[in-house]
């Protein structure tokens, strides 16, 4: 049965607590990896893996943490995720070596698995049925926000103390959300002894192991130039098939694929992959976007992202509230996507003489369309689904965000990676001496260059250094610009998926699973 008064608002001020530690802690360690690598005297390919090595574990753990949830019960495998959470983030913050590191941080993804989709469980079976939109709206503050401040956090840490912070900032946060759970949360019955499906343990590691690693690295490798990213493919590809294969035909599946029967939760699969597409992968651009050609700094940029995550947490409640009186998920799902769809248009058409202001009005359009996209997106996923179910569902649908990312940052890496080449010929055609824009830009170069004393072969060459690096500035814009149209095309074109989701007059809340 649903909590009441008080120990409702702890429980999901605990709960979101706990998932916003793993949500932060996804994106937080980016802004700190050259310091992490000068630090511990490693090379650029090692550091990467403190990033990889978290991501690929925690895309394992999701979609066995509803079957986790049951074997040990809820509430204790959301305890010990916790607890293993919190200790690793110390033992990180400890590390002597780079190879330390990396296997501290596998182990705190593999904790922070368990935390997200079990959280939002817990949190479902909290509130009562008639307020399942609000509850979706509160967890959604975390899943929405915790990846856009993570980098702003990240930085301040770095710039105000060291990095060993942004791990040790979690031990006291961690340690009330377990003294909070193990005190008001309650107890869930587990499921009877069974054996465990080991291969299905396995199959699921190697595939769901081997796509994100090959997500993560492929565009840094070259994809399928260098010989490991044929052999994970391969894995990925073969380990799926077995894996599907495995869930289907034993009696006691690590995965229980039975709960795709409801097409609002396998249509919602599709749509959750879309909103991690989007949201990681603008997460991804802008920073870079702002600091490598505008140049802003790390603060500059995360005082930015800002406002437009405020944005989204005030949003949230009015969306659980337009949910809950019936307005169809679908309806404003589709302004989310409209919205997010306005905001990448707008940066397409990004100058190198964009500003700050230039930039705020697109970022707090996103903050609406987020808000609009995550709480109908999930509770369209999750409304049919009830007791057991909740956990496998969670984790799924949190597995399949992930992955969107994944993919989303690997697509736009690959294609900054090919734009900039297309757009670099294309700006070198008009580099030539029948060019009369490109003389007249030069000889005013040069006569710059010569009027503050430099020598004629001095002020030529300074002259052609300044127009390579203007011809850079403008392929990498231009790149963006195409990074920002794809984006927002991909969720221009998924509208039509929400509609094949069963439309209802009222959502039919998430029931109870005591």
């Amino acid at each position: 049965m649903a909590e009441t008064g008080f120990k409702k608002w702890i429980i999901t001020i605990t709960v979101i607590t706990a998932s916003l530690l793993e949500l932060i802690d996804t994106t937080i360690v980016n802004v700190a990896l050259p310091h992490i690598q000068g630090n511990l005297g490693a090379t650029l390919e090692d550091v990467a893996w403190v990033v990889t090595g978290y991501a690929v574990a925690n895309v394992i753990i999701l979609p066995m943490s509803g079957w986790l949830g049951g074997r040990f019960g809820r509430k204790n495998y959301f305890l010990a995720s916790i607890i293993v959470f919190t200790i690793v983030s110390f033992l990180c913050g400890n590390a002597e070596n780079m190879n330390e590191l990396i296997v501290f941080r596998i182990l705190q993804g593999l904790a922070g698995g368990g935390l997200i989709s079990t959280a939002q469980a817990i949190l479902l079976e909290t509130w009562p049925r008639e307020q399942i939109g609000t509850a979706t709206a509160l967890f959604g503050l975390g899943a929405v926000v915790g990846p856009t401040v993570g980098p702003t956090i990240g930085g301040w840490i770095v710039e105000q103390y060291a990095w060993p912070w942004i791990f040790y900032v979690n031990i006291p946060v961690g340690a009330l959300a377990a003294f909070f759970t193990y005190t008001f949360v309650r107890e869930t019955p587990k499921e009877e002894k069974r054996p465990v499906d080991w291969w299905g343990i396995a199959l699921l590691a190697i595939a769901v192991g081997s796509l994100q690693t090959v997500l993560e690295k492929g565009e840094s490798e070259d994809w399928f130039a260098t010989g490991y990213i044929v052999v994970l493919t391969v894995a990925a590809v073969l380990g799926t098939f077995l894996f599907i294969w495995r869930e289907l035909s034993t009696d006691h599946p690590v995965v229980n694929f039975s709960i795709l029967r409801h097409r609002s939760f396998s249509v919602g699969m599709f749509t959750s992959f879309v909103l991690g597409f989007g949201l990681y992968g603008s997460v991804f651009v802008f920073p870079v976007f702002c600091q490598t050609l505008l140049g802003f700094n790390a603060q500059q940029t995360g005082e930015l992202l800002f406002p437009g995550g405020l944005c989204t947490i005030v949003m949230m409640p009015f969306i659980g509230k337009m949910l809950n009186k019936g307005i169809p998920a679908q309806f404003m799902a589709t302004g989310g996507m409209f919205l997010f769809f306005v905001f990448t248009n707008m940066l397409s058409k990004s100058t190198l003489a964009t500003g700050e202001t230039d930039v705020l009005i697109p970022l707090l359009i996103r903050g609406v369309g987020m808000a609009l996209l995550f709480v109908p997106l999930t509770t369209l996923a999750m409304a049919d689904l009830k007791g057991p179910e909740l956990g496998q569902g969670s984790g799924l649908n949190n597995m399949m965000r992930q992955l969107g990312g994944s993919f989303g940052i690997a697509v736009l890496t690959t294609l900054i990676h090919t734009r900039q080449y297309f757009h670099r010929t294309n700006l070198l055609e008009n580099v030539n001496v029948l060019n009369p824009a490109l003389n007249e830009r030069l000889s005013g170069l040069i006569a710059r260059f010569m009027g503050s004393g430099k020598s004629m072969l001095d002020a030529t060459t300074m002259a052609y250094k300044a127009l390579e690096g203007q011809i850079t500035r403008q392929t990498l814009l231009l790149t963006y610009d195409d990074a920002y149209w794809l984006s927002g095309m991909v969720m221009l074109f998924s509208i039509p998926l929400l509609y094949l989701q069963p439309f209802r007059k009222k959502l039919k809340p998430v029931a109870d699973a005591h």
